[in-house]
């Protein structure tokens, strides 16, 4: 007797799939057209003009797959002598750049034996040596510019004499002379060497006999001369009359102070020429110290 079928037990062993696993690839889906590049080098070939061309990133398009070339009637091989035709003169473009670089890497690689290299000059030119003790974060400002900040100070508020001596240089409004520098450090340092006096008088007492005092004329080096001259300009501009109110008054005061030295209106020119009259009636007096060591 042959045995019972089941059926229920079947269709549980049964497997029915309505669509497969693995979709079919679409060979028009993967035939993307790259997008519009923007490269560094101009193009060789002439842009292409169309109705979408212009925009970038948008070609055309179709829901149809390309028409590749070998179907009808036209050889695949055909198209490929056609491509290595026109790929030529882009080909002798590509190994031209491919030389340059190389050329370039050449370069980059001896530049990193510096001992190879023989440079024949240098840009800001080699520091002195010994190194002199003013080369020196200390010292970034010009000698005749902190000498007078310093002179500017009071009450130990330093800032407040760098925002002035910064305001002086710019207030000059008066025709420029032609013997003069254009550099407002070299106009401020030709105005005040030219009053500084060559020496100062120093009284000594009991020197002339019976309690009177004797004058002696004594010189001064650069900086004691820059000194007395910034010390009489200083006190000549704090003795004008403010025109005003702000920050920048006594900068400009200092500055009008400048430009009659230069002129030749200021009255430091009498107190140097009162100083060089004393001293030249005391020359005498210059062997008193010789004598007072016999």
């Amino acid at each position: 007797m042959p045995p019972r079928l089941n059926f229920h037990s079947v269709s549980r062993s049964l497997t029915i799939r309505s669509r497969p696993i693995v979709a079919i690839r679409n060979p028009a889906f993967f035939n993307i057209t790259p997008a519009a590049r923007r490269c560094f080098a101009e193009e060789k070939q002439p842009p292409r003009n169309g109705s979408n061309e212009d925009v970038a990133g948008h070609h055309k398009c179709s829901r149809y797959p390309q028409k590749r070339p070998g179907r009808k009637g036209q050889s695949p091989r055909s198209h490929q002598g056609k491509e290595i035709k026109d790929s030529k003169p882009a080909s002798a473009a590509s190994e031209e750049v491919s030389f340059a670089n190389l050329m370039a890497l050449g370069q980059l690689k001896n530049g990193a034996n510096s001992s190879d290299l023989t440079i024949d000059g240098h840009k800001f030119g080699l520091p002195e040596l010994p190194i002199p003790s003013n080369n020196n974060l200390k010292y970034r400002y010009d000698p005749v510019v902190s000498q007078v900040t310093n002179m500017m100070m009071q009450h130990g508020k330093k800032s407040v004499a760098q925002r002035n001596m910064s305001y002086t240089p710019s207030f000059r409004a008066h025709p420029h002379p032609s013997h003069l520098p254009l550099n407002p450090v070299l106009y401020l340092t030709t105005a005040i060497d030219s009053v500084a006096p060559l020496l100062r008088i120093r009284s000594q007492k009991g020197a002339a006999g019976g309690g009177a005092s004797l004058q002696i004329p004594v010189p001064l080096n650069v900086r004691q001369r820059r000194r007395q001259a910034i010390k009489w300009i200083l006190d000549s501009a704090s003795k004008k009359q403010s025109r005003g109110s702000g920050r920048g008054m006594f900068a400009q005061k200092v500055a009008e102070e400048i430009i009659s030295v230069v002129e030749g209106r200021s009255t430091v020119w009498e107190k140097r020429v009162l100083v060089h009259k004393t001293g030249t009636s005391a020359r005498a007096n210059l062997t008193f110290y010789s004598k007072k060591r016999r």
